[in-house]
């Protein structure tokens, strides 16, 4: 859940050339990092436009869907990017605008496909990626973890597109009423992996926690694989594959 809120992204700094255009997108607080086959700053701009204005005129007319830290029930009359997020808050047992920088991500990047066959964009650490080759996403869990500079995740070609969200009790802007360092979560569905990765963080206070928190994580349909970071410790679940940044 930061898709609606300022902070400097300094982790685009460690951002490693590759294939493809890269370019920022910011209207109001949301803040887009992408890469595609070219410029599309224009229609990125012209997407998040719509999809912001879809979001805030709904919340105009149904204030709970902006405020509620509960899932709420579905509404089949809503916008699809709204009713994405309404599915994945009730998926991950959260609030449906903890799923709103995952779902502009994976909106903004599917809306783009008309004009490049490859394209990834980072909302606030949700990620949402389409491409052709393997790709490697860092994690940062702060300048204090042990881990700090020593996490990635790499995304072989064949499983894309994906999304990877992560959440931080620690670091950033993001809501989370836990204690982990990172919380991070892989799945189709960028909405459901936002989601689930802010419900992943609120389940760990502990490094005792993690054991539950993962098994918890496990039973969320939709989601592919997940990793965890308290302190000094690290646990990862499902189709993880650990690389170095």
């Amino acid at each position: 859940m930061s898709g609606f809120g300022r902070v400097h992204r300094f982790y685009r700094n460690y951002h490693k050339s590759g294939p493809g255009h890269v370019f920022r997108v910011q209207v109001e607080q949301t803040d887009l990092w992408v890469r595609a086959d070219t410029d599309l700053s224009r229609q990125t701009h012209d997407l998040v436009l719509t999809y912001r204005r879809q979001i805030l005129q709904y919340g105009r007319t149904v204030p709970a869907f902006l405020t509620s830290l509960v899932p709420l029930p579905e509404d089949r009359m809503a916008p699809e990017i709204v009713q994405r997020m309404y599915q994945a808050g009730l998926q991950a047992q959260v609030g449906p605008m903890a799923a709103v920088a995952g779902a502009i991500a994976q909106a903004v990047a599917e809306g783009l496909l008309p004009w490049t066959a490859s394209v990834i964009v980072e909302n606030g650490g949700d990620c949402y990626a389409v491409a052709k080759e393997d790709l490697v996403v860092a994690v940062y869990p702060g300048e204090n973890s042990p881990f700090r500079n020593r996490l990635a995740l790499k995304l072989a070609a064949e499983d894309l597109p994906m999304a990877v969200c992560t959440s931080s009790g620690t670091l950033g802007h993001s809501l989370s009423f836990g204690r982990a360092e990172a919380a991070t979560v892989l799945a189709k569905d960028a909405a459901l992996a936002d989601a689930c990765a802010t419900a992943l963080g609120n389940r760990i206070q502990h490094p005792d926690d993690l054991e539950r928190a993962l098994a918890w994580i496990q039973s969320v349909p939709g989601v592919l694989g997940a990793l965890a970071v308290v302190q000094d410790r690290l646990a990862v679940w499902g189709h993880i594959v650990l690389t170095a940044p």
